[in-house]
């Protein structure tokens, strides 16, 4: 398979190029910062990287790029720090890079209009609610109130919100180039890769998470890649992901 990656230097991003790679992929990657990637990664000859910002990029170059690859995997996100302080990175622009990237790869698949549609991963939270009402739990007024405040005045969050909008419901399921999922992992953790559940609806309150390794989360984006059923199955879905085994449960 081929696999367009963006956000390849971020912490799930690094994963996600790495497993690919071990799987026997050949991936091209655009990347702002290439140096921040491992020697091990850049080394790869599987692998070919565009330093770029995906941003800069126009329309039809991001087509050309896109063109020949058969999935894009997008794990931009915000980064919570800005040098060396912390929690700053949430107010930096681009607050809306993330939605922005969404409309940026759909309009260039589009635009390639390639003979089969192109599969499109799109890394998203727990915290944002399918927009398709699909999920079971029911949010209390708090829980309400909270992400009304959070939305309003968070723009990761409210970035978050709106790529996941996006993807549901001006995409939707209509699109004869674009297939895609989003995929929504609860409380990221360090760890390696071992049993997790993915499930098809959140379970719980988004500020009580439960955990799910990025090595888990890289691994299932993967999985989406190469396993024609996981695909089936997940396919215009929003999958949340958690480990079996919950550090705090044990």
């Amino acid at each position: 398979m081929r696999v367009l990656v963006l956000g390849g230097s971020g912490n799930v991003g690094k994963l996600v190029l790495q497993q690919l790679l071990a799987r026997g992929h050949e991936v091209r990657a655009i990347i702002r910062t290439p140096e921040n990637l491992p020697s091990i990664l850049s080394s790869d000859s599987k692998l070919s990287v565009i330093k770029a910002n995906l941003l800069d990029i126009s329309i039809d170059d991001l087509a050309s790029h896109v063109q020949g690859y058969d999935t894009v995997i997008s794990t931009l996100g915000h980064s919570m720090n800005y040098g060396r302080v912390p929690g700053l990175g949430i107010w930096i622009n681009p607050h809306d890079l993330v939605v922005r990237a969404t409309q940026m790869v759909c309009d260039s698949i589009n635009k390639a209009q390639p003979t089969n549609p192109i599969r499109f991963i799109l890394l998203n939270t727990v915290g944002v609610i399918n927009p398709d009402g699909s999920d079971t739990h029911v949010r209390s007024g708090f829980e309400k109130r909270l992400v009304s405040v959070m939305t309003a005045v968070l723009p990761p969050y409210a970035d978050s919100v709106r790529s996941a909008n996006y993807i549901s419901k001006e995409v939707g399921t209509g699109s004869k180039y674009v297939e895609w999922t989003a995929v929504r992992p609860d409380g990221f953790i360090d760890g390696e890769i071992s049993e997790y559940r993915v499930l098809d609806s959140i379970q719980h309150a988004f500020y009580e998470p439960d955990k799910i390794t990025k090595a888990n989360i890289a691994h299932f984006m993967c999985e989406l890649v190469e396993n024609p059923k996981t695909w089936e199955q997940w396919k215009f879905k929003m999958p949340v992901l958690i480990d079996t085994h919950q550090p705090s449960k044990e």
